[in-house]
């Protein structure tokens, strides 16, 4: 049995990621409203193995957040999956369109959906913190005329009918989930490897950016993502968030070299990069 918590609860995006992934074990999900939350429940309970957390959107963009909660925690990225994201209109069985007055949803599905949200624009939205959670609540209070955006699983997690199918306005709408290990369950580099992300700060100087971009480019790395965020209480300082492809595995090596090229460095994870899920 393996014992992993997710931001979410039962038939959540992150509850399919686990599944995908972990498809030949027993799994044992340990619910987090947040993602605070999430981290203090993997840092304080040492039976979790593993946590997942989302990370980007090829719609909303990068979770930041999720950046500096890892960058501040003891935990390590050792797999990535990037999992197609299909939307569902979820009700009670028995209910019709015409019978909807209301629709709960997480903001970032709603979002999603809006080309089918506007042809029902008398349905009143609401903003809720997790997509299956709006699911398991119609069952709770049999509410036939609200309906919910989420999962496939999560209808048939809560028994609930599906009204309409993949609502999301762009098919091409995949989530990149992280799950996460504590870093004393591996060494720091696994040469089999080829993905990496790193976040470093760099002294206040022309042309210090432009080094650590120049070892990437000479060790022949394949950038996907720079990301600068503030650090508080230093002001026009930044952190820099690095994600690239390496192929050559000598991770190890170019790490070492950009540690006497910044002011300091935190390895977030050495993966591969991500497999591809149908949600």
């Amino acid at each position: 049995m393996r014992k992993i918590v997710i931001q979410g609860v039962k038939g959540s995006f992150h509850d399919i990621a686990a599944q995908h992934y972990f498809s030949n074990e027993k799994l044992e999900l340990v619910e987090a409203d947040s993602f605070p939350t999430l981290f203090d429940a993997f840092e304080k309970d040492s039976s979790i193995d593993h946590a997942i957390i989302v990370i980007e959107n090829t719609i909303a963009g990068i979770i930041m957040y999720n950046y500096s909660l890892l960058q501040n925690s003891n935990f390590t990225i050792t797999v990535e999956l990037l999992l197609r994201i299909k939307q569902n209109l979820l009700a009670l069985p028995g209910t019709r369109l015409e019978d909807i007055e209301e629709i709960h949803a997480h903001p970032m599905a709603l979002n999603q959906c809006l080309d089918f949200l506007k042809i029902h624009r008398s349905w009143r939205r609401i903003e809720r913190e997790d997509t299956a959670l709006c699911a398991a609540e119609i069952v709770e209070g049999q509410k036939g005329k609200r309906a919910a955006i989420a999962s496939e699983l999560a209808a048939e997690t809560y028994g609930l009918e599906v009204l309409a199918e993949e609502i999301e306005t762009n098919k091409q709408n995949f989530t990149r989930f992280l799950i996460l290990s504590r870093k004393t369950d591996q060494a720091s580099y696994d040469e089999q490897r080829n993905k990496a992300s790193i976040c470093f700060s760099l002294a206040n100087e022309t042309g210090s950016l432009s080094k650590v971009l120049d070892q990437l480019s000479r060790r022949s790395c394949n950038l996907i993502k720079i990301q600068s965020v503030p650090i508080v209480g230093k002001v026009w300082n930044y952190f820099f968030f690095v994600d690239f492809i390496l192929e050559n595995n000598n991770i190890k090596a170019l790490i070492d070299t950009l540690e006497d090229q910044v002011a300091s460095l935190h390895v977030l994870g050495h993966y591969n990069k991500g497999i591809y899920y149908d949600s």
